[in-house]
């Protein structure tokens, strides 16, 4: 069975591994999820990844590519600070103003285009979240809930909105426009990171109890790439049981 869903209404790119990412309205998806996403990181004294969970003011920190994309280098992405710097990637003094602020010394290391190992992204290549459901959250919590908080990279306007319904998709497969193919793998469970504001960095749990209590502690799902290609906003989603009906 074929069903058609609706469109792709935002793409989210994190060319550093938790800054906050950039929304593109086209990119390549590669066999590891979206082009350039968390290709970028930055690592601790342990050569451990530096992420908001150590530093929750990480968030505060915006990375983006002002470039067109290749696949024999990624362009050098733009680091905004929060207090409203820009410098590029390869400039030494945002890093030397973050190992101040954290008291850490910190490294950088960059991976190439066409592989970015999981482990830099998280479980699975991507991660997608509905209107639908984020809408459900926010009438919840009693807030308007920012998609930014749990780092998606595509989100979907559906045509019927019906909360929480991506939960009933695990194992089954989304066409996005005439050429891309993923797997929807299984829920994504939550941590602390959905309680950073990503305006502010400032924390509040009330969010992640929220969803640890009526939604099992998952929100979003994660999903693997079966067919790369280009994908754009506003591009057509169809829902499919198994692949030999495309």
């Amino acid at each position: 069975m074929i069903i058609h869903i609706g469109t792709i209404s935002e793409i989210m790119r994190h060319p550093v591994k938790s800054m906050t990412g950039e929304v593109v309205s086209e990119t390549m998806v590669m066999n590891y999820g979206l082009y350039g996403d968390r290709s970028h990181v930055i690592l601790d004294e342990k050569e451990s990844f530096f992420t908001i969970t150590q530093f929750p003011s990480l968030v505060c920190y915006q990375a983006s590519f002002r470039t067109s994309e290749s696949l024999d280098a990624y362009p050098e992405p733009s680091i905004v600070t929060p207090e409203g710097e820009t410098f590029k990637w390869s400039d030494v003094t945002w890093l030397k103003d973050l190992e101040e602020k954290a008291s850490k010394q910190l490294t950088k290391k960059v991976y190439h285009p066409e592989h970015v190992p999981i482990g830099p992204i998280e479980e699975e290549h991507l991660l997608v979240v509905t209107d639908a459901s984020l809408q459900a959250l926010s009438e919840s919590w009693g807030k308007q809930t920012d998609e930014r908080r749990f780092r998606p990279n595509l989100k979907l306007n559906l045509l019927e909105k019906i909360p929480f319904i991506e939960q009933t998709w695990e194992g089954k497969y989304l066409r996005i426009g005439e050429e891309v193919l993923i797997q929807f793998v299984k829920p994504c469970e939550r941590c602390m990171i959905i309680t950073v504001d990503p305006e502010s960095g400032e924390k509040q749990p009330g969010l992640l109890k929220k969803v640890a209590k009526e939604h099992k502690n998952v929100f979003g799902m994660y999903a693997r790439v079966i067919r790369p290609g280009q994908i754009s906003t506003s591009d057509q989603v169809w829902l499919l049981d198994k692949i030999e009906v495309i």
